[in-house]
């Protein structure tokens, strides 16, 4: 039995052990257990912390027998018995295969320890963060990998001597190097400190300050002030983002949006939303042309959409018959009017507000300012305008409602002015002074009434003319 392998099992299991005695020793002399909790939150799927969320809980099973306790020294020694006993019985094959099956269960054990988290420190800050602050998962690298050295010296303990050096398959070199920069790199990264973060001023958002920042192209800086708010002045950024660096920051975008082009621009795609950075999806536009193209696009056929639907109410508005006056007016105008709000108003320059009360819900007015009744809530009304220099005849035959009411206007530019912007000029016919407002209503049941109204239900019938007449009368 060679002494050298006696050696390398003992190290193996005190190499094993060595944690967890320690941590009783410092228990025992401090009274504080050595142990600590860490909330972390993040938004989006990580790839490492989601496997490891996997099989963490079967993991964890294992972990809890006996044999894997302090760091799997009983099963370290018993793997040494059966070793030992092996070579006792002249059956040194089986003891290094023993040996072996020891190393490659502890292996198997703590690999995932280190590459999940290591894979999440690889793809970016905001995967990193859920497994803890940077002190703790740069410590958790460093046990990781001490972890690695009990099963190594089991190895090295049941390799059977050789006379001339064996050069290593391309595998075995390829991992000990894949370990080696893993640990060389990623450990220093996880506790370096966090790169340049440039404020508003030198990146020149929404052109106040200096754009000192070098290096970085005009798309780069209008993402990162997208990102950190720079560029609202009364809104913050993307939450977490604030202190990551610029590169990191620019990095994690460009990732995003070379996923976002693999679905053609669609940043409300899944694989898009389920990403680690997907709270920098609602930024990209600036950053990547995919994006642009595919909102660009979206808004065209919106606005076509748009378009379309409103052309159709028009059509509706267009088909019904033209009012015949009983008199010449000197204006009639038709349009079809739009509301969010139930009515539409009317005013003059420097007379806008809030709009007069309506008299029987359909039309009110004040000193430059007027409101009429044309939907429910929301919609559009077909809206005829009429302006005379004289009081027209009454009418009411095929109207459902006609109020009149006073109007003193101030300026005599009196206008009806809708939601989406249309206005109806020149409603007032000698300047400023007094008028009447007549206002003839049809519709309005079957839109309060039915929930999906035929286009171009509500009509409405406007007359203003002179008037000094201050009451409001209702015809019909």
């Amino acid at each position: 039995m060679p002494k050298r392998s006696r050696v390398l099992w003992a190290a193996a299991a005190l190499t094993a052990v060595a944690p967890a005695l320690y941590s009783r020793v410092v228990s025992l002399l401090s009274g504080d257990d050595g142990s600590r909790s860490y909330v972390t939150m993040s938004s989006g799927s990580c790839l490492g912390w989601d496997i490891y969320d996997q099989i963490s809980p079967w993991a964890y099973l294992i972990k809890a027998l006996p044999l894997f306790s302090y760091g799997g020294a009983p099963l370290i020694v018993l793997g040494f018995a059966g070793w030992c006993l092996s070579l006792r019985s002249g059956r040194a094959g089986l003891g290094g295969i023993i040996g072996r099956w020891v190393a490659l269960v502890l292996l198997v054990l703590n690999l995932p320890d280190f590459l999940l988290p290591a894979l999440d420190a690889a793809l970016g800050p905001a995967c990193t963060e859920i497994w803890g602050p940077p002190e703790l998962l740069s410590r958790q690298f460093a046990w990781r990998l001490y972890d690695f050295l009990p099963p190594i010296l089991v190895l090295l303990a049941v390799r059977a001597p050789r006379r001339p050096y064996v050069r290593r398959g391309p595998l075995a070199r390829t991992t000990a190097a894949v370990l080696v920069v893993t640990a060389v790199v990623l450990v220093p990264a996880a506790s370096a400190s966090p790169g340049r973060v440039s404020t508003k001023r030198e990146l020149d958002c929404a052109g106040f300050g200096d754009g000192t920042v070098k290096g970085l192209s005009e798309t780069d800086k209008r993402f990162l002030c997208a990102v950190r708010g720079y560029d609202r002045p009364y809104e913050s950024g993307v939450e977490g983002w604030d202190e990551v660096s610029d590169q990191d920051v620019l990095a994690q975008g460009r990732h995003l949006c070379a996923l976002a082009t693999r679905h053609g621009g669609d940043i409300h795609a899944r694989a898009v939303q389920e990403a680690p950075q997907a709270s920098l999806a609602n930024m990209l536009a600036g950053l990547c042309p995919a994006v642009t193209r595919a909102q660009q696009a979206e808004a065209g056929r919106q606005q076509a959409e748009e378009d379309a639907y409103v052309a159709q109410k028009e059509r509706a508005c267009a088909a019904h018959p033209r009012h015949r006056p009983k008199i010449r007016p000197v204006r009639q105008r038709r349009a079809t009017l739009w509301t969010e709000f139930w009515t539409i108003d009317g005013w003059e320059e420097g007379y806008e507000g809030d709009p007069p009360d309506l008299v029987e819900e359909l039309v009110g007015s004040g000193r430059g300012t007027l409101a009429i009744w044309a939907a429910d809530e929301a919609g559009h009304a077909c809206v005829t305008v009429e302006s005379y220099t004289r009081r027209p005849p009454l009418e009411t035959r095929g109207w459902e409602e006609v109020v009149e009411v006073g109007y003193e206007s101030p300026t005599g530019s009196l206008e009806l002015v809708d939601g989406d912007g249309t206005r109806l000029k020149g409603l007032t016919t000698r300047g400023p002074g007094s008028y009447r407002v007549r206002v003839h209503l049809r519709g309005r049941e079957l839109v309060t009434q039915v929930i999906d109204a035929p286009d171009g239900a509500v009509e409405l019938l406007v007359q203003v003319f002179p008037g000094t007449a201050k009451k409001p009368v209702v015809h019909k």
